[in-house]
């Protein structure tokens, strides 16, 4: 079972595939935390890394190169990232989590992600902000896709309102059904 998460800054990607992952007993495989590490390996922020992607391709190649192998390498995962259902497009769940602005913000902020020198709500949003138009230019430019185009997936859930382990639910309910029909 070969499953994607993507979704916004701050939608529940990383903490719902983690928590799926070890519901499903599945390898978790994240690029944010491949980017956060890339960035921190540089001394600059994720939003510093996001701008010099925009202008060093290499970058992007490198994270996208892994993931388009993890796609033919593997069989049984779970992977959370912006491009994963681009770059797997025969992943048996492709999954899109989105949220309210204003939630996405609060809870990077309440994450306290040392990287993203966060230091209030209003900032985060910037911040977000920012860094979405970064990344959606450069997938624009480099793929020609938008994430969040949701042909991309076959299941989208709005995470606003519900907690991690709720998302969870409805994701292995899902899974359960297109095991069914497998």
């Amino acid at each position: 079972m070969r499953i994607t998460i993507s979704g916004k800054a701050g939608s529940g990607k990383s903490t719902v595939a983690k928590l799926l992952s070890q519901r499903l007993g599945l390898e978790h495989y994240s690029i944010g935390d491949l980017m956060r590490v890339m960035a921190n390996e540089k001394g600059i922020s994720l939003l510093e890394l996001n701008r010099l992607a925009e202008k060093d391709k290499s970058i992007d190649i490198e994270l996208d190169s892994k993931l388009r192998q993890l796609g033919k390498a593997k069989d049984n995962f779970v992977v959370d990232g912006r491009l994963t259902a681009f770059f797997i497009p025969n992943a048996d769940v492709r999954v899109l989590l989105d949220a309210d602005d204003d939630v996405r913000a609060g809870r990077i902020l309440k994450d306290r992600r040392q990287q993203e020198k966060n230091s209030s709500l209003q900032e985060t949003l910037e911040n977000i902000k920012k860094r979405e138009e970064s990344e959606k230019k450069r997938y624009q430019k480099y793929y020609k896709v938008d994430y969040l185009d949701k042909k991309l997936y076959n299941y989208v859930i709005d995470t606003t309102k519900l907690n991690p382990l709720q998302v969870v639910e409805k994701i292995t309910g899902f899974v359960s059904t297109k095991q069914k029909s497998l």
